[in-house]
Parts: structure tokens; sequence; C-alpha cells
């Protein structure tokens, strides 16, 4: 599968991604210059990888038609710097309270192979390059 997105300027430290017909917006705290209307992009980038968790645990319930009640997932992170980066994520993922314990390391394998995660554990080769100008 191969998929794009499209990254917008609004107004300020705001932007608008385009992706598949949805708009998400990201923007920076008042503190950081923005206008704290909308997650940082690296809030948005933890949300995926929290998201994607909960989906693969999610998934594996319904597969063997386990109750989905009560899954929770969070997230707890730490920036570091020099260069800027998330420098440690920790994901609690709460099963629901009626898995069996014999199915809880199972559950738990599937929830961190999640493709963000897997995406992180073995990175992507990224590349930013730089496009002519759009003339206006």
């Amino acid at each position: 599968m191969t998929g794009t997105l499209s990254v917008r300027h609004l107004d300020g430290d705001q932007f608008a991604i385009d992706v598949r017909g949805h708009t998400l917006i990201v923007d920076q705290p008042v503190a950081d210059g923005g206008n704290d209307e909308a997650p940082t992009p690296t809030e948005l980038f933890l949300a995926g990888l929290a998201s994607c968790v909960a989906f693969y645990a999610r998934r594996y319930l319904v597969r063997h038609e386990q109750a989905t009640d009560g899954l929770a997932v969070s997230l707890e992170y730490e920036l570091g710097s020099r260069p800027a980066r998330v420098a440690t994520a920790r994901i609690v993922v709460t099963p629901p309270p009626s898995l069996p314990a014999e199915r809880l390391q199972a559950f738990l394998a599937v929830a961190s192979h999640c493709t963000v995660h897997n995406s992180l554990s073995e990175p992507p080769q990224v590349d930013v390059v730089l496009a002519r100008p759009v003339a206006s």
C-alpha cells in the first residue's frame, strides 16, 4: 500500500494536514508562540503511536471473540534535545477485565507490534528534499 498526504500553512504556527479526504490541524502552545488550538506535530505523532497500539489490541480481542469494554491505552513521554526528539515513550495498555490471564501475553505481543511501533523499531528511510517554489 502507498499513500500521500499534504501539509498547508494556515496562519502563524498552524498547519493543515490533508490525508485521504480528512483534514487535521497542528499548532503550538501559546508559550511556544502558537495559539494552542490543536495538538503539536509531536503530540500527533505520539497519538498515532498510542492509537495504533489500541487498534491492534482491539483487533486481537475481536479476533479471539473477547469483549472490548474497558480496553484503554495511555502514553507518557519525555522530550530530548540535540537533536530535538521524543526521548522516551511509555505505553500502558489496559486490557478488558474479562480477558483471561492466559491470553494476556499474546494480547500484549500483538499490541506491541503495531505498524507505527514497528516503524520506530525498524526506521524507514526518510528523505527531506526541496521542491521548486511555485510562482504566484
